[in-house]
């Protein structure tokens, strides 16, 4: 599903240029549940920016299921983002204004589909995350738990193909964290590419491969044990 050659990140500023990432190679194939791991300023978020088309390359290739990225313009990029991949943020990023309904609902409306079918894709994610009885609800009204049950929905009411997840359980308790991973080790076991950060060791283990990361290199890859 996604590879990355060489791809390399630099920040520059009229004296000092910055390496974010240094030539990452990382080959992720559809349906891995793939970790990436490592001390605060390795990368991890800036490879998972570019992975997910919020940022581009200084150098190297990206190719998102067989479609070379780093030439595409920003309109392509950002239809492409749209249509295949689905975010969920440590923050959760739900607005505050709108109810649980609303914010799922929200994310289809980039796309052309019709009210009723938005109502009925709506439905079922909520049911399938466990959150179908907080639809009226809005997010200031909810457990941390909750809220990134909502924001997980959102992430998979398009039905992307792949999903990536920023520290998806950083704002949550243990119990809610642990919540949050087994939903979704179970959406992957179901067919969904997750790519996920986390400084959490015990999170890491819910995935089938995990990357280290350090001074924006990938260290080391180990294959989970089955």
């Amino acid at each position: 599903m996604l590879t990355l050659d060489r791809l390399t990140k630099s920040y520059r500023t009229d004296t000092i240029e910055t390496t974010a990432l240094n030539a990452i190679d990382l080959h992720i194939a559809k349906g891995e549940f793939v970790a990436i791991m490592g001390p605060s300023g390795c990368g991890k978020s800036t490879l998972l920016n570019i992975i997910g088309l919020l940022d581009r390359a200084t150098a190297g290739h990206y190719r998102f299921e067989g479609t070379e990225t780093t030439a595409l313009s920003e309109a392509a990029l950002t239809d492409l983002r749209k249509r295949r991949i689905g975010f969920i943020f440590q923050s959760f990023n739900l607005i505050d204004e709108l109810t649980v309904r609303e914010n799922v609902e929200l994310a289809l409306l980039y796309h052309a589909i019709p009210s009723a079918e938005r109502r009925t894709r709506v439905d079922a994610v909520l049911d399938r995350v466990g959150i179908a009885h907080r639809a009226r609800h809005r997010p200031s009204q909810l457990s941390g738990g909750q809220q990134q049950r909502v924001a997980v929905a959102r992430a998979l009411v398009a039905s992307p193909p792949l999903i990536l997840a920023d520290e998806p359980t950083g704002n949550l308790d243990t119990a809610h964290g642990e919540e949050v991973m087994r939903m979704l080790r179970s959406l992957n076991q179901e067919g969904s590419t997750i790519v996920m950060v986390t400084h959490s060791p015990a999170h890491a283990d819910y995935a089938g491969r995990v990357v280290n990361m350090l001074d924006g290199r990938i260290l080391t890859e180990r294959q989970r044990a089955a």
